[in-house]
C-alpha cells in the first residue's frame, strides 16, 4: 500500500490570517450598510423560525407527521389566519388607527385653546379642589402650539403613507414567511441547525452560548406574545364597556406599549385621555373631565396589574435586565431596526450582556461560564398561570361533586 500523501496546502501565517479576517469584516460591514433595508425582515424570519420550531416538533411527535408536513401545516395556518385578519378584522383595525390619527391631530390643534380654557377655572373632584383661577397659561399655550406645529405638518401625510405602503408591507410579509419557511424546513427538526457555527476548539462554548441564548429568547418571545394578546383582549373588553371610541385600535396600541417600559404605558395613557376627552359620547353622560378621569384610572389599574402580577409570573427573571436599561436599548434599537427594534429591545440587551461577559472573561483568561448550567429546563412562560387556571377549575369541579 502506498503511504498516504500529506496535504500540500500551505499553512497561513498570523499576518495572512489577520489580513483575511479584517477583509472579511470590512466586506461584511459594507454589505450590511448597503443592504441594511433587508436586515429587519431577515431577523424577523429567523425569529419566526425559532418561534415555530417547538410547534412543528409537537405536530411531528403527537400527530406523527413528517417534519416537512408539520412545517407546511403551520405556515398554511398562518397564511389562512393572515388572510382572515386582512379581510375581516384588518380593515377595521386600520380604519380605527387612521381615525385615531385624525382625532389626535385635531386634539393637538385645539390644545392651546384647551389650556387657555383651563386657566381661570376651579375644578372639584370629590374632596379634592383644584384652583387655576390665579394662573395665566397663555404663554404656555403659545409654547405648546409652537412645539406641536411641526408634528401637525407631519401627521397630515400619515394616512396617505399608510395607504400607499400597504402593498409594500404585504410584499415584505411574503418575503419573511418564505425565508422563515425554508429556514425551518432545512433545520430538519433540530433547533441547533437553524443557525450553525463551527470553529475548532470552540464547539462547547458555542453550544453553551446557544443554550443560554435559547433561554433568553424563549422566555421573551413566548412570554411577551402571551402578555401582548392578554393586554389586547383585556383593553378591548374594558374600553368597549366604558364606551371609549376606537376600542380595538387603542387596545392594539396598548398591547404594543407593553414592549417598552415606562414610555409605552405613558403614551398609551396619553392617547386614552385624548380620545376620551374629545369624543362626543361619554358613559352615563358624565362630564368630559370626569369621564376622562375614570378612563385614565381604569387604564392605570390595568397596567399596575400587568406590571406587578402578570409580568413577573410570565416573564419571571429570565432576562435579568433592568427596565431602565431596556428603555435605553429600545431607543437605540429603534434607530437601528425600526419598530422591530422596540419590540425586541429587551432580549437584544440580554444577548449583548451575555456576549459581553463571555468576551471579557476570555480576555482575562477566566472561565467564561462561572455559573453552573441548570440541569432542569426552565418552565415555559405562562405555565404558572396555566397551572393556576387548571387548579381553579379542578377545585370548582371537585366542590360541585361534593
Amino acid at each position: 500500500m502506498e503511504p498516504t500523501s500529506k496535504p500540500t496546502s500551505p499553512v497561513w501565517g498570523t499576518n495572512t490570517k489577520l489580513v483575511i479576517a479584517l477583509t472579511i469584516v470590512v466586506v461584511i460591514g459594507a454589505l450590511l450598510v448597503k443592504f441594511q433595508f433587508i436586515i429587519t425582515p431577515l431577523v424577523m424570519a429567523f425569529l419566526l423560525s425559532y418561534l415555530f420550531h417547538p410547534v412543528a416538533d409537537l405536530l411531528q411527535r403527537k400527530l406523527h407527521f413528517s417534519w416537512n408536513a408539520s412545517v407546511a401545516v403551520i405556515f398554511l395556518f398562518i397564511i389562512i389566519l393572515l388572510l382572515g385578519l386582512l379581510t375581516l378584522g384588518g380593515v377595521g383595525l386600520v380604519q380605527q388607527i387612521q381615525s385615531l390619527v385624525v382625532i389626535v391631530q385635531d386634539a393637538l390643534r385645539t390644545l392651546p385653546q384647551l389650556i387657555e380654557k383651563i386657566s381661570g377655572q376651579v375644578y372639584q373632584f370629590g374632596p379634592f379642589r383644584f384652583d387655576f383661577s390665579a394662573l395665566d397659561l397663555s404663554d404656555l399655550s403659545q409654547q405648546v402650539f409652537g412645539m406641536i406645529q411641526p408634528l401637525l405638518s407631519r401627521t397630515g401625510t400619515l394616512l396617505g403613507t399608510v395607504a400607499g405602503s400597504a402593498a409594500n408591507f404585504l410584499g415584505w410579509t411574503l418575503f419573511v414567511l418564505l425565508v422563515s419557511y425554508f429556514t425551518l424546513i432545512e433545520s430538519r427538526g433540530l433547533r441547533d441547525q437553524i443557525i450553525t457555527v463551527e470553529i475548532p476548539g470552540y464547539n462547547q462554548d458555542f453550544a453553551r452560548l446557544s443554550r443560554e441564548l435559547g433561554r433568553i429568547w424563549n422566555a421573551f418571545l413566548r412570554g411577551q406574545i402571551i402578555i401582548f394578546f392578554m393586554a389586547v383582549a383585556i383593553y378591548s373588553v374594558v374600553l368597549s364597556v366604558l364606551g371609549v371610541s376606537y376600542a380595538i385600535g387603542l387596545a392594539f396600541l396598548a398591547g404594543l406599549a407593553r414592549f417598552v417600559p415606562y414610555v409605552g404605558p405613558a403614551v398609551n395613557w396619553t392617547l386614552l385621555v385624548i380620545v376620551a376627552y374629545f369624543q362626543q359620547y361619554s358613559l352615563f353622560h358624565l362630564p368630559d373631565l370626569t369621564y376622562t378621569f375614570i378612563v385614565l384610572v381604569v387604564a392605570l389599574i390595568i397596567d399596575q396589574i400587568f406590571d406587578n402580577i402578570v409580568n413577573p409570573r410570565i416573564m419571571s427573571s429570565a432576562l435579568k435586565v433592568h427596565p431602565a436599561a431596556v428603555l435605553v436599548a429600545a431607543i437605540i434599537a429603534a434607530n437601528l431596526f425600526g419598530i422591530l427594534g422596540v419590540v425586541v429591545a429587551a432580549p437584544i440587551l440580554a444577548t449583548a450582556a451575555l456576549l459581553w461577559n463571555y468576551v471579557m472573561r476570555k480576555m482575562f483568561d477566566l472561565d467564561p461560564f462561572p455559573e453552573k448550567e441548570a440541569t432542569q429546563p426552565a418552565p415555559p412562560p405562562g405555565s404558572r398561570i396555566m397551572v393556576a387556571i387548571r387548579r381553579f377549575f379542578r377545585d370548582r369541579k371537585f366542590g360541585a361533586k361534593k
